[in-house]
């Protein structure tokens, strides 16, 4: 009996370490000073299609749609260039590995692997429908920061990384 329960034991090791557990990421508000307070939490889960984002967020403008990204960097600290405070501005720019250069949403292989969908507030100002980034694996979000804009998102180039516009609130994802 015990050389059948050390065998089942390191069987159950052996695909430990395939199995990720899911990612939580706490968003804060982007302020000139840095993080500010919490306006919830964002879940992410692999699935055979992609990550699933599951938000529980609240205190956004009712009804209001908001661009949402992976940053190459993992920080939300505010940066300052040429004089302009930029909030959550070390952040970088979205997660382009391939160096697309290009904003074309999360359903086109085109444009920057960090274009994640776009997340809708509801008449409350609470955004908690969960969204799907089919290009993106959980092990991709690692040592990065996900940025809430204040705007939406034309998946396009045009106007500038999708019309987003300021950065709402950012989270941190720790490097594994």
């Amino acid at each position: 009996m015990t050389l059948r329960k050390t065998m089942m034991a390191a069987a159950l090791l052996s695909v430990a370490p395939l199995a990720i557990a899911d990612t939580t990421v706490e968003l804060q508000k982007a302020t000139p000073e840095g993080p500010g307070e919490s306006i919830g939490t964002v879940s992410f889960e692999d699935t055979p299609y992609g990550v699933l984002i599951t938000p529980d967020i609240s205190g956004v403008p009712a009804n209001s749609m908001h661009g949402f990204h992976l940053h190459e960097n993992a920080t939300c600290q505010a940066s300052r260039t040429d004089g302009e405070t930029t909030p959550a501005g070390a952040a970088g720019g979205h997660f382009d590995p391939d160096n697309t250069g290009r904003h074309a949403g999360p359903y086109s292989d085109d444009g920057h692997l960090g274009d994640m969908p776009v997340l809708t507030a509801d008449g409350e100002g609470n955004i908690t429908t969960p969204v799907l980034a089919p290009r993106l694996r959980e092990r991709d979000l690692s040592g990065h920061a996900v940025i809430l804009h204040e705007g939406g998102d034309t998946y396009s180039d045009t106007p500038n990384l999708g019309g987003g516009g300021a950065r709402f609130a950012c989270g941190v994802i720790d490097p594994n």
